[in-house]
């Protein structure tokens, strides 16, 4: 039976035959770890230390936790922590209770919370005893207040702090770990549900399984000559596709440690990859320009850095440049997406200005295509909108038949929202987009979800937001708005509203342009292309 164009029982017997998915679940790789170096490090932080034992055992307790909520197979349960091991435990705890982990970044705002947990059907959630600086309890019952599946907290500690530390579930402690796992999940069944910003109203569920990320592990091994000496840091959040293989597979397939921050901080950063001798970075280019802007980068010892991973735009030359004459550090980029994994990829092979001006070309098990506005195949004319079909490409938006048929094209290529030129090599440059998202900070915001958020305010006759090019971020967030009775508006102001509304900070305005009329195209369309312009011109206010 084909699904969005693809017989998946086939290709799955194809991607195992070509080596390309394997038999084994993450679980698997842990155990195997934890029982030939139990003490060796699995996560390192501002916190302490994880050993792989430690995070086999605190990934059995959260398991055990799960079944005695009676939870297994055909439940599903929220995830919302921060980096560090108790996320990645509470990943691997859901897959060995054979129950599907819904993904929620922490700082997601209280309305994306909640359309994600409900679209993904969890029936517990899995917190920290806080959460945002408030009693995760609260939290929890607000949540549950306006969610009809939504039935069980789990509260579980930061791991780095001692494995022993109590879990508990309802708020009652929880018994002894099991010691067997018969619903355990597989590497090709759906094991997380996570979110993806699209071009139109709240996130899109993605659904994934854990072989996609082994075959995006076989790649960046090949392309980045990834030993089993790295020490990585993952500067990403667990929850999204990038954070994904960074920190929760390819460092668990290797059996090397991860170095995470809660959150995202340039002096801690550093002064964890010289503490812990970081060999690897994944980052985003927002963030290694930030870490540029840092003057500690020119105090501190980063003589282990060797290799900088980096991907969801198009890298900026100058600042790649000087980051890598700075650190010694070679910079390597992917082209794809949450919904796709990888695309494309440069290598340590390529020379310097193909590394750091392209996207790289197709890997090998990805077959990509080329298409016009018309859904037609012009791969030959080099330049279109690019459809990708391999080993990691996503199992499709979860109860979304509408949003699928758009994301994949009848032969099951799946579309990348940019319209690409490839040169006479099979090199990719990003020329165009097409959809309506601002990317900031490597993070797809849709433009259409904050107009709407917006447009929600009493004052407010009509709002067209459109990305701010910005030398740190790559793009803000700027609004116009026309008002209805003829006064002006502040910035804190819309987002006072925007945050009491429970919106999430990224998607708050960092620019907001009151007009007296929102300009219109000969078709009566907001003109986006005349914002756009005008926009450029701008500065980017500071939140």
């Amino acid at each position: 039976m084909k699904e969005h164009g693809i017989d998946r029982e086939r290709a799955a017997a194809e991607y195992h035959r070509m080596g390309w998915w394997g038999d084994d679940s993450l679980a698997d790789h842990i155990a195997r770890h934890a029982n030939e170096r139990p003490e060796a490090v699995a996560f390192a932080g501002p916190l302490g230390t994880l050993s792989w034992a430690g995070y086999e055992a605190a990934a059995n307790r959260i398991a055990g936790a799960l079944r005695e909520l009676g939870l297994g197979r055909g439940d599903r349960v929220g995830v919302m922590l921060p980096d560090g091991g108790a996320v990645h435990a509470a990943f691997v705890g859901c897959e060995k209770a054979g129950v599907v982990a819904v993904g929620v970044g922490v700082r997601a705002g209280e309305r994306e919370a909640q359309h994600i947990l409900a679209k993904g059907r969890a029936t517990a959630l899995i917190t920290l005893d806080e959460h945002r600086g408030a009693p995760a309890g609260e939290h929890f019952k607000a949540l549950q207040a306006k969610l009809d599946d939504l039935r069980h907290h789990v509260v579980v500690p930061r791991f780095e702090q001692g494995v022993d530390a109590l879990i508990f579930r309802d708020g009652v402690e929880t018994g002894p770990p099991p010691t067997d796992f018969p619903d355990r999940l597989g590497p090709d069944e759906l094991w997380l549900i996570n979110s993806t910003s699209g071009t139109t109203g709240l996130p899109k569920c993605v659904m994934h399984t854990q072989n996609r990320w082994w075959y995006f592990h076989q790649c960046a091994v090949a392309i980045g000559d990834l030993t089993e000496d790295e020490v990585f840091m993952a500067a990403i959040p667990a929850p999204f596709g990038f954070g994904q293989w960074t920190s929760h597979f390819t460092p668990a397939y290797l059996g090397v440690p991860t170095v995470s921050m809660e959150r995202f901080d340039t002096s801690l950063a550093l002064e964890l990859i010289e503490r812990e001798r970081v060999t690897v970075l994944c980052a985003v280019s927002t963030q290694f320009r930030m870490l540029l802007a840092d003057p500690a980068l020119r105090e501190r010892d980063l003589t282990s850095l060797r290799l900088m991973y980096t991907g969801g735009e198009m890298i900026p030359f100058e600042p790649a440049r000087a980051f890598e004459e700075m650190t010694g550090a070679a910079i390597l980029n992917f082209y794809g997406s949450n919904e796709s994994g990888l695309a494309t990829a440069t290598r340590l092979t390529d020379p310097t200005q193909r590394r750091l001006r392209t996207a790289g070309r197709v890997l090998e098990g990805t077959e990509m295509r080329l298409f016009d506005e018309e859904g037609n195949d012009v791969t030959e004319s080099r330049r279109g909108q690019p459809g990708t079909k391999g080993p990691a490409t996503c199992i499709g938006y979860l109860d979304d038949p509408g949003a699928n048929a758009q994301l994949f094209t009848a032969d099951g290529f799946l579309l990348h929202a940019d319209i690409v030129d490839l040169d006479e090599e099979g090199y990719l440059s990003i020329v165009g987009r097409t959809s309506d998202i601002v990317i900031r900070g490597g993070k797809n915001i849709s433009a259409a979800q904050v107009e709407e958020e917006i447009a929600a305010h009493p004052r407010v006759a009509l709002a067209a937001v459109v990305a701010m090019p910005d030398e740190i971020f790559g793009e803000r967030v700027c609004a116009f708005v026309q008002l209805n009775d003829g006064g002006t508006m502040e910035l804190t102001e819309l987002t006072a509203f925007l945050e009491a509304a429970g919106a999430s900070k990224e998607y708050l305005p960092e620019r907001l342009e009151v007009v007296e009329e929102i300009p219109r195209s000969s078709g009566a369309k907001i003109a986006k292309g005349e914002l756009r312009q005008i926009a450029a011109g701008l500065r980017a206010e500071s939140r």
